[in-house]
């Protein structure tokens, strides 16, 4: 089947959108490939394709477990074999679909890049068939980049298993300097670059300075109709800008990662749905969310690099109807966004601090590796008096070292493992014989329970025993406290994962060469925002620049675009309008609304600021009802 069959069966396109057939035919010819498409631009397409026109499997390595699941499921409802493998499964769950993987007709197997260096992985990899590997979100291979993830760095090692598959790395935001790492640490050979303009056509971008942003989020939400995202930098401005929309008669909810799993789905399905009109949301709110008609995204704050920005308000218009991207900023952010180097890179010394006052918090053991611990940010910055922004920046600088992984959205599912021999169950259950229901539930529903963990549902089995869930997860509480059972409940909030042995303080080393580079290119990028924030060019073209599209035009739609077209008013011109209007209204009063059709020929700017000036010298006044009459 050709490539042109394949989207239209699977996808039901007639055509490939810009730059998707040239990057499917580059894989198809065994190319390495390195593709920019903004976002809302087809990533998936470019690697589903081809790999579905050829026989075996495509290995796509992607950090985004919403992102995997969604497109997992996606594909699926297409008949597609997929699979993806995500942090919280079992090992027993992982080697059943490593088996699936390498058996079946299987397509498609998403796995996160720490994945790729388990022995587990490496056991199966052979056995695979894969005929690309297709790495998403490529930029955070750089270390000099917006979102380095250390793991990406070890990807390239996959080339002395699989000589002579094609890599294809996708990324919707990447400057020149980031592409060639990219292309660096990947060991692309004699790749193809291929890169969609970052100009967006259909996209407005605005930039106001205000006092009280929530008016101005008002008054765009009452010029714009349709569908809406705001983003804020803080969990608490989400809700708090939520109910005052919703308080002003606006369909609203708010959203971030720190909501239980099932919460958050929820919100999401109600604003996919349309049954919500705006989602105020921190960054955790957008990654696979594929919405084609978001007419407007606001940022209720200054953003600090131009790749986020720029990522977060392409998701209006995906559509290719008009929308708008509107940045609020305050004059005190100006100063603050300057500051932030100094606040996202702390001191060797603070980080230690940190990393002590994390290992006492949650007394990890010496030794101790390749675990989940609950993390309760708040819990730990309240019982150690830290400051905020020195936590989350020392957990960020460990994280980069690979000492420790936060994760605020791993899912892990409840499991179940007994704890005793047959024969000391069948003696507590003669004692014990309200539990023995429950004991029997467990062992008939669940094979292998005896001999490993097993996850469970505990909605399931209080309905197979017809008793609240409160009462089912109080009984295995009292099993796993009498050692009978291990019961681990599910865990749907942030996990701190200890990923290397514990050292001592004082032992503790980071590379301080490379810190301090990424300091400074951290610099440049809210140096970059800031000139974004204040330019008088075209923002179209300053954003399509900062990535090296140097020969991007004038948007023309942009709020700068705009203001060059107004054409200063000559006392000429001003003189003709202002008579015309005089004489228009000396006999009769007019619809304001109306104004402007019956005086062809003026731009409509022109004839406001004559309005505006005759209102003023009280020569004519608009009444309540909108019509235009002579004053007095």
């Amino acid at each position: 089947m050709n490539i042109h069959d394949i989207l239209k069966n699977n996808w039901g396109h007639q055509s490939f959108r810009p730059l998707q057939q040239e990057i499917i035919q580059s894989v198809l010819d065994g190319k390495d490939v390195l593709a920019l498409l903004p976002t809302g631009g087809g990533k998936s397409i470019c690697f589903q394709v081809p790999a579905l026109a050829k026989d075996g499997l495509c290995l796509v390595i992607s950090p985004l477990i919403a992102l995997m699941k969604d497109q997992v499921q996606n594909l699926r409802r297409k008949n597609i074999t997929a699979f993806a493998i995500y942090a919280g499964m079992s090992r027993r769950e992982v080697i059943n679909i490593f088996k699936l993987a390498a058996e079946s007709n299987c397509k498609f197997l998403y796995v996160s890049p720490e994945r790729l260096e388990t022995n587990l992985f490496k056991e199966y990899l052979p056995s695979f068939n894969i005929n690309l590997v297709a790495i998403d979100e490529a930029h955070c291979i750089s270390q000099w980049g917006y979102d380095f993830r250390p793991p990406y760095l070890r990807i390239a090692s996959l080339r002395e298993e699989l000589p002579g598959v094609p890599f294809l790395a996708l990324t919707a935001s990447a400057t020149r300097e980031i592409q060639k790492d990219i292309a660096d640490k990947l060991q692309l050979k004699q790749h193809v670059v291929f890169s969609q303009s970052f100009a967006r056509k259909n996209l407005s971008f605005s930039v106001f300075s205000c006092e009280s942003k929530i008016n101005k989020i008002r008054e765009v939400l009452q010029k714009v109709a349709g569908t809406a995202i705001i983003y804020c930098k803080s969990r608490k401005r989400t809700k708090w800008i939520s109910d005052l929309l919703t308080m002003h008669g606006v369909a609203s909810d708010f959203y971030h990662a720190g909501l239980k799993q099932e919460e958050r789905s929820r919100k999401q399905d109600e604003w996919m749905k349309g049954n919500t009109r705006v989602i105020v949301c921190t960054n955790a709110f957008g990654m696979g969310i594929d919405k084609p008609d978001v007419r407007v995204v606001i940022h209720a704050d200054a953003p600090d690099c131009l790749e986020n920005y720029y990522q977060e308000a392409g998701r209006a218009g995906r559509d290719e109807k008009n929308a708008y991207a509107v940045l609020l900023y305050s004059e005190p952010e100006i100063a603050e966004l300057n500051e932030l180097p100094d606040i996202h890179f702390p001191s060797i010394e603070n980080i230690r601090i940190v990393y002590q006052a994390v290992v006492n918090y949650l007394q990890i053991p010496q030794g101790t590796e390749n675990v989940y611990y609950d993390f309760d940010m708040t819990d730990f910055i309240k019982k150690f008096k830290l400051d905020t922004n020195l936590a989350v920046y020392a957990l960020k600088a460990l994280e980069q070292e690979e000492l420790f992984s936060l994760n605020e959205q791993v899912f892990i599912q409840s499991s179940v493992f007994f704890t005793t021999n047959k024969e000391g169950l069948y003696d507590f259950e003669k004692v014990n014989p309200l539990l023995e229901p429950l004991i029997k539930t467990l062992l008939r529903t669940y094979s292998g329970i005896f001999d490993q963990p097993v996850h469970i549902n505990e909605k399931v089995i209080a309905g197979l025993l017809h008793v609240d869930l409160d009462e089912l997860v109080n009984q295995l509480k009292i099993l796993h406290g009498r050692g009978v059972i291990e019961y681990i409940p599910q865990k749907d909030g942030p996990q701190l994962y200890i990923s290397h042995a514990r050292v001592k303080a004082e032992d503790l080393r980071i590379n301080e060469v490379n810190y301090k580079k990424r300091k400074e290119q951290y610099k440049k990028r809210v140096g970059a925002a800031l000139q974004y924030i204040s330019t008088t060019d075209c923002r179209s073209q300053y954003i399509a620049k900062y990535f090296g599209e140097d020969d991007a035009k004038s948007c023309g739609v942009c709020d700068n675009c705009l203001k060059k077209k107004k054409t200063p008013l000559s006392n000429e011109e001003f003189n003709n309008i202002h008579q015309r209007v005089l004489k228009l209204i000396e006999t009769s009063e007019i619809p304001a609304s109306k104004l402007f059709q019956h005086l062809e020929g003026i731009q409509k700017d022109k004839l406001n600021q004559v309005i505006n000036f005759l209102q003023a010298e009280k020569k004519l006044v608009v009444d309540e009802d909108g019509f235009v009459r002579v004053a007095g």
